[in-house]
């Protein structure tokens, strides 16, 4: 089959074989146990689900090759194939449009990353724990899912594992029970969230508070924000990750308040290619740690990404540019709100950059093969500064702020973001878009052409420690 070619009404075009926009999922419950000398996960899943307008004559759910134990549909067995990834259930008759539905699914195996054209997606085993990165389509390597990024759904997850082990997952911490030599973390993510935005972290890890929950000063307390890393690396950490508190705090003033109820940090004892984001959560390796904040760009990054990506989330993954071109933006409104290089040199070198590499990317629709491209993100980059060119300061931040605003929790397109934008412009911004998102040549650098306050963002930098 074409990748791009669908399979079903409104599957993702990337990736026809996951996900199934006949049914919407509203809520998980996972409860796992997990073994990390023997790698052998253990699993219960609980979807609360409804079909949609049409009858649903069956359930399909993306999972990995784990041993099925029992398949229930609304606590009565109910006749199931798993095969090829795909969990198919099928109710005694349809389900009625609208109907209201619970799957509970359990399972067990050995979880280990599906195979993809980038590597290895989602459950990973490391020397000592595991975590999970998902991103596109790695969240079937752990847990029965419907695998597309707009359906999402609040999240419990609970995970049991040897006690030495502390085990992180997105959102709040519920309770950490012990019982023997296991514990049992339960966390509850209630926004909605994208499949591959789940994950889950396990290691020797101390647990290192970020925020003062009740600041002397009266202000209204900062987000929550807690740091999970090996003890030996909290020397380094300690260094790179001091601004993060700041950040949080300008990227509220700039892209409005952060979406969810906390943040969390975690350090993997292992190198780790680039940061993996998930549902108000992060996870570094060893190596993005040095002292000396050589690495500061990646955490704006993926920072970012809680507003750009996680609570506005793409509708599919073609217009993944509106998850990386605005989180490589924030990175250099950092940079410029900090004193360091403007946006606008950020904007020039990236230019320099993508005119001296082949011009065949279609950063609006750039294809499965190209969807991680470096030059993706340099462009989307690009894009964006051209729009705030265009529009000015004032307007592009009101805009900016008033997507996220709007969008909040939501899935969102191209065509949704163009439309958007226009309101806050004086004159036509089609040509803008055109060049920029759907012709593969690089336009020329954009120049302001609004009213700018090239100083605004600096008026005020935050200091280096």
């Amino acid at each position: 089959m074409n990748p791009q070619q669908a399979s079903a009404p409104g599957t993702d075009p990337y990736f026809a074989d996951h996900g199934d926009a006949r049914y919407r999922v509203h809520r998980y419950e996972l409860d796992l146990d997990y073994r990390p000398v023997s790698n052998r996960l253990s699993g219960s899943a609980r979807l609360s689900a409804q079909a949609g307008p049409a009858p649903l004559e069956e359930i399909p759910l993306d999972l990995a090759a784990f041993r099925i134990q029992r398949v229930l549909l609304d606590s009565r067995t109910v006749r199931y194939t798993h095969r090829a990834g795909k969990l198919r259930i099928r109710p005694a008759k349809a389900l009625a449009p609208g109907t209201a539905f619970t799957v509970e699914v359990r399972y067990t195996g050995n979880p280990k990353p599906v195979p993809s054209p980038w590597g290895g997606l989602g459950w990973e085993e490391l020397t000592d724990g595991a975590l999970v990165a998902s991103q596109p389509v790695g969240a079937p390597s752990w847990y029965p899912c419907n695998d597309r990024p707009a359906d999402k759904a609040s999240y419990r997850v609970a995970i049991t594992t040897p006690s030495p082990y502390t085990a992180v997952a997105g959102g709040r911490l519920l309770t950490r029970t012990t019982r023997a030599s296991s514990t049992t973390w339960v966390y509850e993510q209630p926004a909605p969230t994208s499949t591959y935005l789940v994950t889950v972290s396990l290691g020797n890890y101390t647990a290192v508070p970020l925020t003062d929950p009740d600041p002397a000063d009266g202000r209204r307390p900062p987000v929550p924000q807690t740091a999970y890393l090996p003890a030996r690396l909290l020397p380094e950490f300690t260094q790179d990750f001091a601004g993060q508190t700041r950040m949080m705090q300008f990227f509220e003033e700039t892209f409005g308040p952060y979406p969810f109820g906390e943040y969390t940090v975690v350090i993997a004892d292992e190198e780790l290619d680039v940061p993996v984001e998930a549902q108000g959560m992060a996870t570094f390796g060893a190596n993005h740690l040095d002292g000396a904040r050589t690495s500061e760009r990646l955490i704006a990054h993926e920072l970012a990404h809680q507003w750009f990506g996680n609570s506005v989330s793409v509708a599919d993954w073609q217009h993944i540019w509106l998850n990386e071109g605005f989180a490589k933006y924030a990175e250099w409104l950092w940079s410029e709100h900090t004193g360091g290089r403007t946006a606008a040199a950020h904007a020039s070198a990236a230019h320099q950059l993508l005119a001296g590499l082949p011009q065949d990317l279609l950063l609006g629709d750039p294809g499965r093969q190209l969807m991680f491209d470096d030059r993706l993100y340099e462009r989307g980059g690009l894009t964006v500064h051209a729009l705030r060119c265009a529009l000015g300061d004032d307007a592009f931040f009101r805009m900016l702020k008033d997507w996220a605003t709007k969008h909040r929790h939501g899935a969102v397109s191209t065509a949704d973001f163009t439309e958007h934008a226009q309101q806050y412009a004086s004159a036509p911004l089609e040509e803008l878009f055109d060049t920029w998102l759907h012709e593969p040549s690089l336009p020329p650098l954009p120049q302001p052409t609004g009213p700018h306050h090239p100083a605004d963002l600096q008026a005020n930098p935050v200091p280096q420690d």
